[in-house]
């Protein structure tokens, strides 16, 4: 049986990586296996600022990817976690009682909530400032240099 807080927390910590998809559909889903891409991208832009500093444009294109990814996997958690457990148990335990244990809502779950709420945020609004704030400097010094 597929645990619903199990699968929000999948969703939250190992989500960039398919981990929850893989948990819930199995091998066969092909969304799992994408999930890393962007992940990766993401990553190498990191690795792309350490190396080549804040003013590589290819890393700000790459490390909103790795945020998208988190923020996305976060808000998948939460939908998880707020599913009714009729409707978890019918999607996922087909064949079950529908008010089996495996898709209640414990104080593990609303922790998810919570998690997902505060870093899928935090991350997903980082991304962004960073991203606008170094293509925004970069057009004020083009403006500057137009200027002279």
């Amino acid at each position: 049986m597929k645990n619903k807080t199990w699968a929000a927390w999948l969703a939250f910590v190992g989500g960039p990586f398919g981990l929850h998809r893989f948990y819930l559909y199995g091998r066969d889903d092909w969304l799992a296996w994408l999930l890393p891409v962007p992940t990766a991208l993401g990553l190498y832009g990191i690795e792309r600022i350490q190396d080549y500093g804040l003013d590589d444009r290819l890393s700000w294109v790459l490390v909103p990817l790795l945020g998208f990814t988190m923020s996305a996997c976060a808000l998948n958690a939460i939908i998880y976690a707020l599913a009714k457990p009729e409707d978890w148990n019918r999607r996922f335990n087909p064949g079950h009682d529908e008010q089996s244990p495996a898709g209640q809502t414990r104080w593990s779950t609303i922790f998810a909530i919570i998690a997902s709420l505060l870093i899928g945020t935090t991350v997903l609004m980082s991304s962004i400032v960073y991203s606008f704030q170094r293509y925004f400097e970069t057009q004020i010094e083009e403006a500057r240099k137009l200027a002279e």
